[in-house]
């Protein structure tokens, strides 16, 4: 699915035809759709395909004047529970244009969308990565908040039945904050890449907005970090108190 939007008097606007300073968004592309941009936009087809791969890794790359920026951003996947997870987000900037290609839609997208990010102006090109690298970073701020307050309410339920759903339940919540904090390290090294780049050093407000992403994100890893740690420390005591009670069961069989 293709996308196509522009700031016009302030205002995120949704266009029909491609224009110069405009925003294109592709949500889990066709062969032909991918194929039409290229063509069109003069992009090179290896960035728009980069981040439809499910495994590729947070980077930067630059090639004739384009440059092309892979991060991860978080998922939630809802389905019998709430499961949490990361996927690759594509940004590919032109002289002219913005791209963005992702598998999924995002609501960080959908803020963009909808209008909902102050000062996100398509024809700034440099501060609108900015600001979409902010919002990644408030996001995870954001799932990580609801993980922790997931992880109380099963360690709740735990408490009472010790059943193994609950364990399972809170197993997939560990494996959710691995995957967050293998993203996070891996943007981290996109933003400090970005802080040598050139186009950052024409802006001085530019350079400001990055330092704040940066921070988020640190903000983000050393949150990931500590609920990593009490949630480890609460499946140890767990585990040390269902082997008690099963010792206590065979003692009395």
């Amino acid at each position: 699915m293709i996308s196509i939007y522009k700031t016009i008097d302030g205002k995120m606007t949704k266009l029909d035809t491609v224009e110069d300073g405009c925003w294109i968004n592709l949500i889990y592309p066709s062969e032909d759709e991918l194929n039409t941009v290229a063509a069109t936009l003069a992009v090179e087809p290896t960035f728009l395909r980069a981040a439809l791969d499910e495994e590729e890794t947070s980077r930067i790359d630059t090639e004739e004047g384009q440059t092309l920026l892979i991060i991860d951003v978080p998922a939630v996947e809802k389905d019998d529970q709430v499961v949490y997870s990361t996927l690759p987000l594509g940004i590919i900037v032109t002289q002219k244009h913005i791209i963005t290609v992702c598998l999924k839609e995002t609501p960080i997208i959908r803020d963009f969308q909808d209008g909902l990010v102050k000062n996100a102006e398509t024809q700034k090109k440099t501060s609108f990565i900015l600001y979409l690298l902010l919002q990644v970073a408030k996001r995870f701020l954001q799932y990580l908040k609801q993980i922790d307050k997931a992880s109380m309410f099963v360690q709740t339920r735990l408490e009472a039945s010790m059943r193994n759903q609950e364990l399972l339940q809170m197993m997939k919540l560990e494996k959710s904050l691995v995957y967050f904090s293998t993203s996070l390290k891996g943007n981290e090294m996109v933003l400090e890449k970005m802080l040598r780049m050139d186009m950052l050093r024409k802006y001085p407000d530019d350079s400001d907005l990055l330092e704040d992403v940066i921070i988020e994100n640190k903000q983000a890893m050393e949150m990931c970090a500590i609920y990593r740690d009490i949630m480890s420390g609460t499946m140890d005591a767990f585990a040390s108190i269902i082997s008690n009670n099963l010792n206590v069961v065979m003692k009395v069989l």
